[in-house]
């Protein structure tokens, strides 16, 4: 006779069970609406570090010629986006301007852009200015040690200035990869020096498909990509690898999961300064000339317990692994945490106390024999219902090669 075992997944993250850290989950994602969202492409958001301003590019009417950077703002996070302008006529071009970055300190603007006076298809450009007061000065390459014959795009600057990630794009690609599009990082000793040579994210980070168009979080510790890699969810999928500290190397990029990625083409995701929102552009098929702009909420995992309610018992457990680096209960002062549980994990916890946790909604992942030898990934919310051939005298086995401590157990069987 056959069994039916069913096994929960006890994991309190909307990603997928690679990550070290279960802390975080996302909201639903949303449209920004047609004052943002156009009939037009819209691509490459960017939010202020206070929330304020949106920038991203556009081949919308009312432009100077091809893409341009437009930027919209509000009044309070609360507050609907205002009807977009367009950046500046000093940035943009008659040509391409895309994935506009500014710097932490207001002062300098890095994108990419075909104009004439590149070394490739596509470079990287940067513009600064006097203070956050004064106009854009005229854009500058940012030479032939970083820029090469093939395509450089989509810059992310570091909060200290110090490390530039960005990608190719199409062919040609820049020599030296591991697919036909990688991300590279280019650092320099301060702000006053030029950049180094490019290094490639190496393997671990990049794969055989496209890997491309990264954005660094502001505590330097997650970077976000889009993908063609296998395993996706569309023709493009949005992940992120993460890195303990900005010493440390990067870790195995994880699918930010089903719940943001769908059957088309998500990219250029881009994280509010305190880490709260993902912003990103999603288009519907691989032409991407139908792209607009969605924002989901990355919320953090505050119930430690799992009770429903976040109390003082929650409160407990955080005290119980105080100055370790347990993964449940580093939640701050990221969603992510920040390698240590400490003062910032109390401050996060307080702010949700006496909250009630929505149930969470199961869905089941069916294997039986002729799924033998294959892998099975799960994520929050998804029951393994593991059908097995047996009989009264034999019973039945099973085995997991590789999992989280416990995070598999038995519920029921049939």
């Amino acid at each position: 006779m056959k069994k039916t075992i069913s096994l929960v997944l006890v994991l309190a993250l909307g990603l997928a069970a690679e990550v070290a850290n279960a802390d975080f989950t996302f909201g639903t994602p949303t449209n920004l609406g047609p004052t943002v969202s156009t009939s037009a492409d819209e691509y490459g958001p960017w939010i202020s570090d206070d929330g304020l301003s949106l920038y991203f590019s556009s081949n919308r009417p009312g432009g100077h010629g091809g893409h341009d950077i437009w930027v919209a703002t509000r009044t309070s996070k609360g507050d609907n986006w205002g009807t977009p302008t367009n950046f500046s006529p000093i940035v943009n071009s008659s040509f391409n301007e895309g994935c506009a970055r500014i710097s932490l300190d207001g002062l300098s603007l890095y994108f990419s852009s075909n104009r004439p006076g590149g070394y490739g298809g596509d470079d990287i450009w940067f513009s600064t200015r006097r203070s956050e007061y004064d106009d854009w000065e005229t854009p500058v390459n940012l030479g032939p040690v970083v820029n090469s014959s093939a395509h450089e795009i989509t810059p992310s600057l570091s909060s200290d200035g110090l490390e530039l990630y960005f990608s190719g794009w199409k062919s040609p690609f820049r020599p030296g990869g591991y697919g036909n599009a990688d991300l590279w990082v280019t650092t320099r000793p301060t702000k006053n020096d030029s950049w180094g040579d490019p290094a490639n994210l190496g393997p671990v980070v990049n794969s055989s498909r496209q890997d491309a168009r990264p954005y660094l979080s502001t505590d330097g510790l997650l970077l976000f990509f889009d993908s063609q890699r296998t395993g996706g969810y569309g023709y493009g999928d949005l992940y992120v690898t993460r890195r303990s500290t900005v010493s440390d190397p990067w870790g195995p990029p994880v699918n930010l999961g089903p719940k943001v990625n769908r059957s088309g083409f998500e990219e250029l995701a881009n994280i509010s300064a305190d880490g709260s929102d993902l912003f990103f552009d999603y288009a519907t098929s691989s032409n991407w000339n139908d792209g607009d702009i969605w924002h989901v909420s990355i919320i953090p995992i505050v119930d430690l317990n799992g009770d429903g309610i976040i109390d003082s018992a929650d409160m407990c457990i955080i005290i119980d692994h105080w100055g370790t680096d347990e993964p449940l209960c580093d939640i701050g002062p990221m969603p992510w945490g920040d390698g240590i549980v400490d003062v910032q994990d109390l401050i996060v916890l307080a702010e949700h106390l006496f909250e009630g946790m929505p149930p969470v909604e199961l869905e089941e992942v069916n294997v039986d024999e002729e799924d033998d030898g294959s892998q099975v990934e799960l994520e929050q919310g998804q029951i393994l219902v593991v059908t097995l051939e047996s009989n009264p005298t034999t019973g039945y086995s099973w085995e997991v090669v590789e999992t989280q401590e416990s995070i598999l157990k038995q519920v029921q069987a049939l």
